[in-house]
């Protein structure tokens, strides 16, 4: 790629709405980018695990909290909670939770492909 490639979330490429969220997806060439935008009481097992049929979220993260809460815990039962502005790389195995009644915005740079399709 030898060319300069820009997109704006204010006019996505795809946006998928699930129980309590959505994702706005732009994607730069073979880069995808996803923001993700979950209410409170959101949570990974109670409005996505219904759509992809996994027992955890299988997506690796590359992520950056802009605002709100969220808790993590991988299968191995290892737990990180992150607010505004702190960033995490969180491997595939895991469900993942908004705290507090505050939305939780953040942009994901490596996890976002396939997130919260509904397989069939």
């Amino acid at each position: 790629m030898n060319e300069i490639l820009a997109k704006s979330f204010n006019k996505p490429d795809e946006v998928r709405t699930f129980e309590k969220g959505k994702v706005e997806i732009v994607n730069l060439g073979n880069i995808i980018i996803g923001k993700a935008t979950l209410e409170p009481g959101w949570s990974w097992s109670k409005c996505v695990k219904p759509l992809v049929n996994t027992e955890s979220c299988q997506a690796p993260h590359t992520s950056v909290i802009i605002s709100g809460k969220m808790k993590v815990r991988m299968d191995d039962g290892t737990e990180l909670e992150g607010g505004p502005g702190d960033s995490a790389i969180i491997p595939p195995g895991h469900d993942a939770w908004v705290v507090g009644d505050e939305p939780c915005v953040s942009i994901d740079f490596t996890g976002m492909g396939d997130y919260a399709k509904k397989t069939e």
